[in-house]
């Protein structure tokens, strides 16, 4: 149990009975602080919730932090062995990028290139054209082949296909919107088993699209199961199958004809033997050092510089608010130690000490700028929850946002740091008033 020392108690006891004497001295008090100190909340809080949503946003496409990545070049041999390795191991995955175009055959996609719905200009990457350039001029210009007919726009989409070996969730938390996610127990489907994101989930939604999809090497076009639907963060239609159901329908001559820059594979910090294994095996196939690119995912570290200075510069105008209401403690302070002259000469006379005496007005002035702190706290608790449940169903990260305890801590400093500010000079002049005070009173 902790004991106060007998000058500290009576400090806070006789402080506590002035505040309860003046109550609407200290009211005023606390209006003129109450802004400065939820200036601070509020950019601690801020901070701490943008820094949390930003480290979410990052984690969806990059990854969660201390994940190793793993890029093996294009040899069908090298891809092979890798994707072996890490094959039904918890803590690794590899993912292989095709592009495919569910819907009708012998058609143009509606987004073409896999474009988003809501921003169809052409995709990513549109139909490949020949170019004409003038030898004189340099300029050049398209040129379509006239003779060729060209495919008409029909019932397709056109979306990124993510072939994984594993559940990437451990790495890439993805939201879930709707059904399920993918099963990687059991054989593989020749029926593949496909989760949408949410922007390919938009397709399925807005046409009538007939189960059937082509991709680039197939033998045939299968016919896919949509099982569910999640939030990846991405803007560009994905869809997420087991790779080894789309192996299923690719000779191993074009089995490894990806879209994209590689075979990708991702390592928990704890898989370094199955990390090891990769590489021995992607060496003794005499895959070059310099062709195998490995990184650490540390996201928290790349964008803790840019909200750093963001939080400062936020601060330093939280700060002048509070030296606002730090003022206004210290003037009524002031006000308030000149009306208490004769008690505080009479308090001499009798034996208090000087710091008891300086320990009473500042105890005064701390209490109310607890009182204060807890006042501008408990308003940032409630403006956040009631924000989250406004906006909960159009920010999914803000649904389990809760209080950060760091916005919390900021707000009690601050009001302790401005009591103790607009308290010391008041605290001083009532330490110094003589005891003839009281003689002349």
């Amino acid at each position: 149990m902790i004991r106060l020392s007998g000058r500290f108690r009576s400090a806070l006891i006789i402080g506590g009975q002035g505040i309860r004497s003046r109550k609407l001295r200290t009211f005023l008090s606390m209006i003129s602080l109450f802004l400065g100190v939820l200036a601070v909340v509020t950019v601690q809080a801020g901070a701490e919730t943008a820094k949390t949503l930003r480290l979410a946003d990052l984690e969806l496409h990059v990854g969660k932090d201390g994940t190793r990545q793993m890029y093996v070049p294009s040899m069908p041999d090298a891809m092979d062995a890798a994707l072996t390795s890490v094959a039904g191991k918890p803590d690794a995955i590899g993912l292989m990028q095709y592009q495919a175009i569910i819907g009708e055959p012998n058609v143009l996609p509606i987004n073409q290139g896999a474009a988003p719905f809501d921003n169809n200009d052409g995709g990513y990457y549109g139909p490949q054209m020949e170019m004409y350039c003038d030898p004189m001029t340099g300029a050049c210009r398209p040129i379509q082949n006239e003779l060729t007919a060209q495919p008409t726009r029909g019932q397709a989409v056109e979306l990124v296909l993510q072939g994984l070996t594993g559940d990437i969730r451990q790495f890439r938390p993805f939201r879930p919107v709707a059904g399920n996610w993918l099963d990687f127990s059991g054989e593989p489907s020749y029926s593949p088993r496909l989760v949408l994101n949410k922007e390919a989930a938009k397709g399925f939604t807005r046409y009538q699209i007939p189960a059937e999809m082509r991709v680039d090497g197939a033998i045939a076009n299968p016919t896919p199961r949509i099982i569910g639907v999640i939030d990846d963060g991405n803007s560009q239609p994905t869809a997420y199958v087991r790779v080894d159901e789309m192996r299923n329908w690719m000779p191993k001559t074009t089995a490894n004809q990806m879209y994209g820059p590689g075979l990708q594979l991702m390592f928990a910090p704890s898989a370094g033997e199955t990390e090891a294994l990769v590489m021995r095996k992607l060496t003794a196939l005499g895959v070059p050092q310099e062709m195998i690119h490995v990184e650490t995912i540390n996201a928290r570290k790349d964008i803790a510089g840019e909200l750093a200075i963001i939080r400062w510069i936020f601060l330093g105008m939280a700060a002048l608010v509070l030296l606002i209401g730090v003022a206004g403690i210290l003037n009524v302070g002031l006000a308030t130690v000149g009306e208490r002259v004769e008690e505080f000469a009479l308090r001499r006379a009798v034996g208090t000490p000087r710091s008891l005496l300086a320990g009473i007005v500042l105890a005064e002035t701390l209490l109310t700028g607890l009182l204060t702190a807890a006042a501008a706290i408990g308003l940032a608790v409630v403006a956040l929850d009631v924000g989250s449940g406004m906006l909960g169903s159009r920010v999914p990260q803000l649904q389990d946002m809760t209080f950060p305890w760091q916005a919390g801590v900021a707000g009690v400093i601050a009001g302790l740091v401005a009591g103790l500010l607009g308290g010391s000079i008041p605290a001083i002049r009532a330490a110094r008033i003589p005891i003839a005070t009281v003689m002349r009173a």
